[in-house]
């Protein structure tokens, strides 16, 4: 039987050539024995919410609610989840599902913008540098938490420290300034009091202990070890779980998807316990709500920029992991379950946040805006110096870094993820039977581009990644893909292709999703983005200014990624025969490779004689069709 069973595996092997061709990382039991599927519909569903949801849920969102009028801020957040978020999310889930193919290959429906599938890896690879340093600093504060009391509970005897835990206050005395005290303790006259602002413990360890932050970022300095060892061991925990692609990283979501909502939840309970945690709560969403916000357009701009952001849209991921499902999921009903829960998430978050920066208001005696930061500052000043303030305060700082850690650890899985499809579905003959050594290989590039965040100007490398690479560009691809989906290869030809996924829909059913893909959304994208263009300020961080070569760098990794887009067209229509006119139509039509990925599935409206019709229709001109037109066919 032992060796019966034997033979038949290497007859298996070495003469099937489907199964020569078949990824070892594909089991058995999966629809697509070429590519491999997700092992269950709970792996999809936790990968994708784990993407969604990222470390903006946690620190951004609850800023930007407590800023623009608190609970007030969540009708607009909705309006834009509605009107942008679910749309776009159902656009992309839906595409790179029909076609079983990753953010490059996906473009074969419209060839001439294949280069906006090649920008939005590029924004991968490079935000995928920087969300690894992120995951650096929770494993290093998370390991600085196995300490009592927590080393920035207070403040450490430095050299040029002006550390505090109150604001030293000064009189000013015929013109000189004499130290009177702290603010609580002053016996000057108001008029003649100046405050003056001292770092906080938790600040001091950030800069001086944590970052060793330089002047600025012409003064690179030095390695800082501890985070690059930090960094090292990020990229081995994301290089071992993506060892077989979705088939191991589908595993690890059952935890690392899961756990934050464990943390929240325990973070909220203790802090909703604590003295003052009612204040913050009222402060984030509750009777200091401010109605007249809603006035202003800067709310809208911000739920609108929070709900594209937070979903991770215009990335490539969602259209990644929707490409491993089955041919017949339902991605529809998905769409609503990972938007919903990511708005949720956000929501939850903020509860928990500002619950326990209310105790921390309360025990410093301060009004609650003085102890609120967007961002790092929330992240890893302020609710670090909050949670210092509880009892059995290392558990709790565990728990909240540990609770980082996963987030990112989400994120970084697909983003690494959309690499590797790439790679092995333009390269499959070479990758395929190498996708270990190929997510190592990409792993240590993403560690060895990484160091220069860990020197000691590394936060303003970081802070010049986020502020040029992920942001407007992202409006850019998004709006350059609604517009190649729904008007060059047919909004309508599309949603044909979505019925062969979910069956027939009635008329009703998507005169929505057309009000919102042929108008809404766009509109909406130009506004946000031609408001983030006038709006545009040159990053800093804590005050410092980058200098001139340093946004010339930032500039230049935004011209680069936008101008994949006309080169690859220009590419393509060299490449291409016959006259100009001709190159252009073709280029704007569906390739001859553009169908589902199996045979099963194409039905009639892509079989074989189908295709063979249609491209040999495309050699004569007087059968080409307007391309603007097919949009409404």
């Amino acid at each position: 039987m032992r060796e019966y069973s034997w033979n038949s595996f290497k007859n298996l092997i070495f003469r099937n050539p489907a199964v020569v061709n078949q990824d070892p990382h594909v089991d058995n039991g999966d629809e697509n024995t070429e590519r491999g599927n997700w092992a269950s519909k709970r792996e999809y569903m936790l990968s994708t919410i784990g993407y969604a949801v990222g470390l903006g849920n946690i620190w951004r969102f609850p800023y930007l609610a407590y800023k623009n009028g608190g609970g007030a801020f969540l009708i607009p957040y909705f309006v834009m989840l509605v009107l942008t978020g679910i749309p776009l999310f159902f656009l992309e889930s839906a595409f790179g599902q029909f076609c079983s193919q990753g953010p490059i290959n996906i473009w074969r429906s419209v060839p001439i913008l294949q280069g906006v599938g090649v920008g939005m890896v590029m924004v991968t690879l490079i935000v995928s540098i920087y969300y690894n340093i992120i995951i650096a600093y929770s494993l290093y504060y998370m390991f600085a938490s196995f300490q009592f009391p927590l080393p920035w509970s207070s403040c450490l005897s430095l050299p040029d420290s002006n550390c505090s835990t109150t604001p030293q206050v000064y009189c000013n005395v015929s013109g000189v300034l004499v130290t009177n005290g702290t603010q609580e303790n002053t016996s000057c006259p108001s008029s003649d009091t100046i405050t003056v602002p001292m770092q906080s413990p938790s600040e001091q360890y950030w800069d001086r202990v944590a970052l060793q932050r330089s002047s600025g970022l012409d003064e690179t300095g030095p390695v800082v070890w501890h985070l690059a060892l930090c960094l090292l061991l990020s990229s081995l925990i994301v290089a071992a779980a993506l060892i077989r692609g979705i088939k191991s990283s589908g595993k690890v979501v059952y935890f690392t998807a899961t756990f934050p909502y464990v943390v929240i939840l325990i973070l909220l309970i203790r802090g909703v316990t604590l003295e003052g945690a009612r204040d913050g709560i009222e402060f984030y969403i509750g009777s200091q709500s401010n109605l007249t916000k809603l006035t202003e357009a800067q709310v809208w701009k911000d739920a609108a920029t929070q709900t594209f952001y937070s979903l991770s849209i215009g990335w490539g991921g969602v259209m990644t992991l929707a490409s491993y499902n089955t041919f017949h999921n339902n991605m529809f009903k998905d769409a609503f379950v990972v938007t919903l829960t990511n708005a949720g998430t956000s929501v939850l978050a903020g509860f928990a946040i500002f619950s326990i920066l209310g105790h921390m208001a309360h025990f410093q005696q301060v009004p609650i805006e003085k102890v609120v930061k967007a961002e790092f500052g929330l992240a890893f000043i302020a609710y670090p110096d909050a949670l210092s303030k509880l009892p059995i305060s290392p558990l709790w700082s565990i728990l909240f870094f540990f609770m980082l850690l996963t987030v990112g650890l989400d994120s970084q899985f697909a983003g690494i993820e959309v690499i590797t499809t790439c790679l092995l579905d333009a390269f499959p003959q070479i990758f395929k039977s190498k996708r270990a050594l190929l997510t190592v290989a990409i792993s240590s590039v993403l560690y060895l581009l990484g160091l220069p965040c860990v020197t000691r100007a590394g936060i303003y490398w970081v802070t010049l990644i986020d502020g040029f690479v992920a942001g407007w560009v992202l409006l850019v691809l998004a709006l350059l893909e609604i517009i190649g989906v729904c008007y060059i290869y047919g909004g309508n030809r599309f949603i044909k292709d979505i019925e062969m996924m979910i069956g027939k829909k009635s008329f009703l059913f998507w005169l929505w999703w057309r009000a919102c893909w042929f108008f809404i959304t766009p509109c909406l994208i130009v506004v946000i983005l031609i408001w983030s263009l006038v709006s545009l300020e040159s990053p800093s961080y804590s005050g410092v200014q980058l200098p001139e070569w340093g946004l010339a760098v930032g500039w230049c990794m935004t011209v680069f990624i936008l101008l994949l887009v006309p080169i690859v067209a220009v590419y393509k229509l060299m490449k291409a025969e016959g006259s100009p006119w001709k190159r252009l139509k073709s280029l704007c039509s569906p390739a001859e490779e553009w169908h589902p990925y199996l045979d099963i599935h194409r039905g009639e409206r892509y079989s074989e004689q189908r295709i063979c019709l249609r491209m040999s229709h495309k050699t004569e001109p007087e059968a080409n069709v307007n391309v603007i037109s097919s949009s409404w066919l």
